[in-house]
C-alpha cells in the first residue's frame, strides 16, 4: 500500500513531497516524489492523559468516534472504574481496548479510593499496584491525585511509587495548585507530570523545575488559554490532553481542535504537532509509530496545517476513518457494575438548621476547583432549602454502594430555575450527586438514577431525561452516536431549566472530586480540599 501526500517531518522541521509505504502494518519507506496531492501526511495524535470512562463510552466506541479526528493512541487512567469494580474494572477496560484498531495505553490507578474521606466500591492497595505493574499491559502508574501523602511520605504511597519505579514505568502526576517546597518534594519523588496547572506561573515553575506539563483542554476543565503561551519556548517538555471528553464534545472533535487553536495563535506548527503527536510516545515509551522507516505504520492525512480536518486515519498499517466515517466496528461486551443502595424519601434530604450563614460551594465555569463562600441561609419550617433567587442550590451526594444517609451542601452558579439535575458520575468514587431547587426534585432525580443503576438526568415537574450507563454506572453500552445525541439533549434540557454553565454535568461530576480545592461534597459530608478535612456546612 502507498499513501501520497505532502510529508511532515516534525523532528527535522521540514516538510516535502513524497509517499509512505507501507507491508504488513510497518512503514517499509518513505520517499521524495512528485505528485500534484495538496494533503499532509502526519503522525497521528496521541491524547497523554486521558479518562476514557468520562465519554460514558466504553474503549471500543470511544475509539469508534476517536480515530475520525486523527487520534491514534491515548494515555488513559482507568482509575474511573476502578473506583467502582476495582483490578477487575482495569481488566475489563484492557480487553474491550484490544479488540479495536486504536492503541490505548493504560495505567495502574494510584489512588482507589482517591482519598478516605469517601465512599469507594474497591481498594487498590500497593500489593494491587506490584502485581499490576508486573503486567506489559500495564504502562504506567496513573496520576498520584494523593499530593498530600507523597509531600508527608505516606508509607502506602511511596510503595505504590517504588514499584513502578522498580518495574522502570513513569509515574504520573496530579498537582494542582502545588508550589515552591512542597513542589520540590513531590518532583523528588520521582514524579515529572502534571495536567492540573491552571494558571501560567504556576505551569511555568513546574517546568523550569523539570516537570512536563500537559495542557488540558476538556469538557469542564479548560486550561489551555492560561498555557499556551508557554509552549513556544517549552514545546519540548509539553504535551496535550482532554482528560474527560463528554460525548457530545467527542462527535465533535478531539486534539485537532486544540492543534487548529494553537495554530491560529500563529505558533510554529512543528512545535505543535511535537507537543501533540510526539511527546507523549517518547515520554511514556508508547508502541506508537512517528513516521518513519521500519515504525508501526500509524499516522494521519489531513487536509491542511490549520484547520486539520482529518482525511484518513492509519493505525498499523490499517485505514480505520476515512473523511469521517469510522471503520472501527462495534465489539460485544459484559455488562458489569456496582450499585446496591434502595430509593430515597424527601426527607433524606432535608438539613435542620437555625444557622443564620451556611458555607457554600462556588463552582467556577471551566474549572475543577471551587471557591468556598459563605451566605446567608433560607430556612423554612427549620430546614434549609435552596434558594434559586441567589442561585444558591442544595446538593446532595448519596452513597450509591450500600444504604447511608445523604450528605447535603449548597451550591452556587449551577442557575437551575427549576427541577434537578443528577449524575451516578461523580468523581472519583462515583456515588450519587444532584442538585436541584426542591428537596422534591432532588429526590426525583436520585430515585431515576437508582432505578437504572446508574446514568446522568434531568427532571422537572413535567418531563424527565435520563441517560442510562449501566455499565459501572458510568458508561453506556450503546453506540457513540446514540449516546452523544441523547447526552447533548440531557444537557440542552439542564440549560433550559436554567443553568449557564457550558458543561452542567462535568461540572456537577467534579463536584464530589475531593483532591481539588476548595470547597468539595462527598458522600461522607463538606470537605475543606486545602486542610484535607471535613467542615460544617453551618457557619458558627
Amino acid at each position: 500500500m502507498i499513501v501520497q501526500g505532502n510529508i511532515v517531518d516534525i523532528a527535522n522541521k521540514r516538510i516535502y513531497k513524497g509517499e509512505v509505504e507501507v507491508e504488513n502494518g510497518k512503514i517499509k519507506a518513505i520517499r521524495e516524489t512528485n505528485h500534484t496531492l495538496e494533503n499532509y501526511i502526519l503522525p497521528g495524535f496521541v491524547d497523554a492523559h486521558i479518562h476514557i470512562e468520562s465519554s460514558m463510552l466504553v474503549p471500543s466506541e470511544f475509539a469508534k468516534i476517536a480515530v475520525t479526528h486523527g487520534t491514534i493512541a491515548t494515555v488513559s487512567d482507568p482509575h474511573e472504574i476502578a473506583n467502582v469494580l476495582g483490578v477487575k474494572g482495569v481488566e475489563f477496560m484492557i480487553e474491550n481496548g484490544k479488540k479495536v484498531p486504536l492503541k490505548f495505553n493504560f495505567g495502574a490507578p494510584s489512588c482507589v479510593p482517591a482519598t478516605s474521606f469517601e465512599s469507594a466500591g474497591a481498594v487498590i492497595d500497593s500489593d494491587d499496584i506490584k502485581k499490576m505493574m508486573k503486567n506489559p499491559d500495564i504502562k504506567y502508574l496513573a496520576e498520584m491525585m494523593n499530593y498530600p501523602g507523597v509531600i508527608y511520605q505516606d508509607e502506602e504511597v511511596l510503595k505504590k511509587i517504588a514499584w513502578a519505579k522498580h518495574y522502570n514505568k513513569p509515574v504520573d502526576g496530579h498537582a494542582p495548585g502545588v508550589r515552591g517546597e512542597d513542589l520540590d518534594k513531590y518532583i523528588a519523588a520521582g514524579i515529572y507530570t502534571d495536567h492540573e496547572c491552571f494558571t501560567y506561573e504556576e505551569a511555568l515553575e513546574k517546568l523550569q523545575k523539570g516537570m512536563k506539563v500537559i495542557i488540558r483542554e476538556g469538557s469542564a476543565a479548560k486550561n489551555f488559554e492560561a498555557l499556551i503561551d508557554l509552549l513556544p519556548e517549552h514545546y519540548e517538555n509539553m504535551m496535550f490532553c482532554s482528560d474527560d471528553k463528554h460525548p457530545d464534545d467527542l462527535l465533535v472533535g478531539h486534539l485537532n481542535e486544540l492543534c487548529e487553536r494553537a495554530v491560529a495563535k500563529g505558533i510554529d506548527v512543528f512545535k505543535v504537532l511535537q507537543t501533540a503527536c510526539v511527546n507523549p510516545v517518547k515520554h511514556y515509551n508508547l508502541d506508537v509509530g512517528l513516521l518513519k522507516e521500519k515504525d508501526d505504520a500509524d499516522f494521519i492525512v489531513v487536509e491542511d496545517l490549520e484547520k486539520f480536518n482529518v482525511l484518513q486515519t492509519y493505525i498499523n498499517g490499517e485505514l480505520v476513518a476515512d473523511n469521517g466515517k469510522s471503520f472501527v466496528r462495534h465489539v460485544d461486551f459484559e455488562v458489569l457494575n456496582n450499585f446496591d443502595t434502595d430509593k430515597k424519601e424527601v426527607s433524606d434530604f432535608e438539613f435542620h438548621s437555625a444557622s443564620e450563614k451556611i458555607r457554600v460551594i462556588e463552582a467556577l465555569d471551566g474549572e475543577l476547583v471551587t471557591n468556598e463562600i459563605e451566605v446567608n441561609s433560607l430556612i423554612k419550617d427549620g430546614n434549609l432549602v435552596s434558594n434559586t433567587e441567589n442561585d444558591v442550590l442544595k446538593m446532595t451526594v448519596v452513597n450509591r454502594y450500600k444504604n447511608a444517609e445523604p450528605s447535603i451542601a449548597f451550591i452556587k452558579n449551577f442557575g437551575l430555575k427549576e427541577g434537578a439535575i443528577a449524575s451516578s458520575v461523580g468523581h472519583d468514587s462515583h456515588n450519587i450527586i444532584a442538585v436541584g431547587v426542591s428537596d422534591e426534585m432532588i429526590c426525583k432525580a436520585v430515585n431515576l438514577l437508582i432505578e437504572n443503576k446508574g446514568g446522568v438526568c434531568a427532571v422537572s415537574v413535567s418531563e424527565e431525561k435520563i441517560v442510562s450507563l449501566p455499565v459501572a454506572g458510568i458508561m453506556s453500552d450503546k453506540p457513540a452516536e446514540e449516546i452523544g445525541k441523547a447526552y447533548a439533549e440531557l444537557d440542552a434540557m439542564a440549560k433550559q431549566m436554567g443553568s449557564k454553565l457550558r458543561a452542567p454535568y462535568m461540572t456537577l461530576s467534579f463536584m464530589a472530586l475531593l483532591v481539588i480545592p476548595s470547597l468539595k461534597l462527598s458522600d461522607k459530608g463538606l470537605f475543606d480540599g486545602n486542610t484535607f478535612k471535613f467542615t460544617s456546612l453551618e457557619v458558627k
